[in-house]
């Protein structure tokens, strides 16, 4: 356990190429040992993160504002399918009818099958 699950966001930073960090709040779902969350699959922190698995966590409201300490962690982009569909279980275990309706947005609008998931691993 991370410690983070009674957080309802969290702020990722990840790490341009120059090494100037980009933070941004995101809805994530713990399973197991490790941090899931989901992105369009041309957002600027996925193409960071193709680059380079570094990144950062901190507890936060929607806006971003921190609500808690910053953690050192790597995060990378999965594809398997078991893997994405313990991501999506998850999600959707915590956000329920909010994830629902972001599923279905993404579908109407045909970003659904582009979106990127992401597994954040936490240090210790």
């Amino acid at each position: 356990m991370t410690g983070l699950d009674d957080a309802r966001y969290l702020n990722l930073v990840t790490f341009r190429r120059d090494g100037r960090e980009v933070a941004t709040p995101i809805w994530f779902a713990e399973s197991g040992d490790r941090l899931y969350a989901f992105s369009a699959g041309d957002a600027g922190k996925v193409k960071r993160l193709r680059n380079s698995s570094r990144a950062r966590v901190a507890h936060c409201d929607v806006r971003g504002r921190l609500r808690g300490d910053w953690r050192e962690a790597r995060a990378r982009i999965v594809d398997d399918t078991q893997t994405v569909d313990r991501a999506y279980g998850a999600l959707r275990a915590k956000y329920g009818w909010q994830m629902a309706l972001a599923d279905g947005f993404s579908r109407l609008g045909g970003r659904y099958r582009s979106r990127a998931i992401l597994e954040i691993e936490v240090d210790a």
